[in-house]
């Protein structure tokens, strides 16, 4: 293979929320965290001009992407032949089933690895999509706003912490990796970024109980200024439970807020929750 290429030009587009990273070292950092080994199935979500993209390429020899602006289809699939063999799926990722994705690439089972540096207006929403594959994924390695890493990582009883730390903590092992400057990106976003590890885990969530525990989160974390007897009531009256009584039932003052709640709390609390027999 050849030495990594600079990246082709190619405007950001604003309404994408495009930033193009071009920051040599940064883009070192990110392919050794990566590392990939033979066998891998790599998976980039918006490879833009292929800052990450070509020293991927470089290291592994293939290498699938997923673009949606299709103004980058044809400068990306010329620019690739010198560093290896790319496959361009043109789709919104929100819009690509990850499941099918593996098993096309993995005949005989096997998992994906994702990689990309996220637009921050859909950072979360793909996040949640990659939840729903969590079967199919062995690990991923995103660039995001430095507040979202925050948010992935966070602990009970931060400020930040909330709906996307549960739930990402309850599928993955979430290590911030290293921070990125707004210089390191065309144009420069006026955010600090980055860098962060999820490796999926067994979850801890029993995969019969999850729609449960999704709802109860999901619906405790919308009124996260609430104390949990009243945050929880309009989801528990919707499945038929008393909050409350849930709440005792599972050793949890009623009085506390959402954000004070552990992930062995939640299990808890999704075992009160559940219809009587």
């Amino acid at each position: 293979m050849s030495e990594p290429r600079a990246t082709f030009d190619a405007g950001a587009k604003k309404h994408l929320g495009q930033h193009f990273l071009h920051e040599k070292g940064i883009i070192g950092k990110i392919v050794q965290a990566v590392d990939p080994k033979p066998g891998d199935r790599l998976v980039e979500i918006g490879p833009g001009q292929g800052a990450i993209t070509f020293p991927l390429l470089d290291r592994h020899g293939e290498l699938t992407v997923i673009e949606f602006d299709r103004d980058l289809i044809a400068p990306l699939t010329d620019a690739a032949r010198a560093h290896g063999t790319l496959t361009i799926v043109h789709r919104d990722v929100l819009q690509v089933d990850f499941t099918a994705l593996a098993a096309g690439m993995h005949p005989d089972g096997g998992q994906i690895r994702l990689v990309g540096n996220l637009p921050y207006n859909l950072s979360s929403p793909i996040l949640f999509h990659a939840l729903d594959h969590a079967a199919a994924i062995r690990d991923m390695h995103f660039m995001l706003q430095k507040e979202v890493v925050d948010r992935m990582a966070a602990e009970p009883g931060s400020k930040v912490y909330g709906r996307l730390s549960v739930m990402l903590q309850a599928y993955c092992a979430v290590t911030p990796l290293f921070k990125v400057p707004p210089g390191a990106f065309r144009p420069a976003p006026k955010v600090h970024s980055a860098v962060v590890r999820l490796a999926f885990k067994r979850p801890e969530v029993p995969e019969g109980d999850m729609p449960l525990f999704e709802g109860m989160v999901r619906g405790m974390f919308t009124q996260r200024r609430k104390t949990l007897g009243n945050a929880l009531r309009p989801y528990a009256q919707a499945i038929g439970r008393d909050a409350v009584a849930a709440l005792t039932a599972a050793g949890i003052d009623p009085v506390r807020r959402p954000e004070t709640l552990a992930l062995a709390d939640l299990l808890r609390l999704t075992e009160s929750l559940k219809p009587e027999p």
